[in-house]
């Protein structure tokens, strides 16, 4: 039932900010069409907290970014002029298509204190949505189904699942959920797609009588249609239909290596425009990074 087990590995985004990495891995890149999956906290953020735990000004092209959150408050700004805080259950969706820049600020944490802890996730688009042009989401309430029964709470973060779809414009078929589970519930994995994962956030779980703890991925079979709670336990399920292969060069994310390289030039002599109110510091390419080629 399950094909593998991926486990987080810390990344420092700077500032000694640090994440839980989920993928891309070296055993995995891909599930359906999620590229990218960083686990942020828990973390308890003591307000006056420098800017340099911040996420800088920084570019995208050929992907959506989907920014989930269990606990505190980030606010986002985008080169599209769009100013606007993620909080818990609520979603950010942007989607870069041929270009965008955003940051990623904690102004409330930075003001009050507070505890940080969700999901970042990037969605590899579709070739031919791979150049469309950039646009910026935001949505709660109604707008993401959310369901209880026997010991189980359900978010529908995105796309179709449970009978229920989420009014997040997609440009492909995929399904990203969100459950809190008391000890020993059973909750049911949609089993419409063709790649699906689970994640632990927090907890422990058992799937076709293997165990997952906090900070793992399984990548389930197609025989996975349920999943149980050892104890209380926080789990994010997504999948969807493959996109094909993409290429991955820090931010940008293309179904060609050329055009990364034309994206990393793009941003490095100043041609993406950066976030309205937010255009006095960036994030500069990396040095050490490779680009990818096609026999990578």
């Amino acid at each position: 039932m399950i094909e593998m087990v991926i486990d987080q590995r810390r990344r420092d985004l700077g500032g000694g900010f640090e994440v839980g990495r989920v993928l891309p891995s070296t055993q995995r890149r891909m599930v359906g069409p999620f590229i990218f999956f960083d686990h942020i906290g828990p973390v308890e953020i003591e307000a006056g907290v420098p800017r340099d735990v911040d996420v800088r000004p920084h570019p995208h092209i050929g992907l959506s970014t989907v920014t989930y959150l269990f606990d505190g408050e980030m606010t986002h700004r985008d080169s599209l002029g769009y100013h606007q805080a993620v909080r818990p259950r609520e979603v950010n969706w942007m989607t870069a298509g041929r270009g965008i820049t955003h940051s990623e600020r904690l102004e409330k944490a930075r003001a009050e204190g507070s505890r940080l802890h969700g999901i970042q996730a990037w969605v590899a688009l579709p070739i031919e949505h791979e150049e469309t042009a950039p646009a910026f989401s935001h949505h709660g309430g109604d707008d993401l189904p959310s369901w209880e029964s026997a010991s189980v709470r359900g978010h529908l973060i995105a796309g179709s699942a449970y009978g229920l779809t989420a009014g997040v414009r997609t440009h492909s078929p995929l399904f990203y959920a969100h459950l809190e589970l008391g000890a020993g519930a059973v909750a049911e994995i949609p089993t419409a797609f063709s790649e699906r994962a689970v994640y632990v956030a927090a907890g422990e779980i058992e799937v076709g009588g293997s165990s997952l703890r906090g900070g793992q991925m399984a990548v389930l079979s197609q025989s996975a249609s349920s999943l149980r709670a050892a104890r209380p336990s926080t789990v994010m399920l997504l999948g969807g239909d493959p996109v094909g292969e993409r290429y991955l060069y820090w931010n940008f994310v293309s179904s060609s290596p050329d055009r990364l390289r034309q994206a990393a030039e793009d941003w490095k002599a100043g041609r993406m425009t950066l976030p309205d109110g937010d255009d006095q510091e960036f994030t500069p390419l990396p040095q050490n990074a490779r680009f990818p080629s096609p026999s990578a």
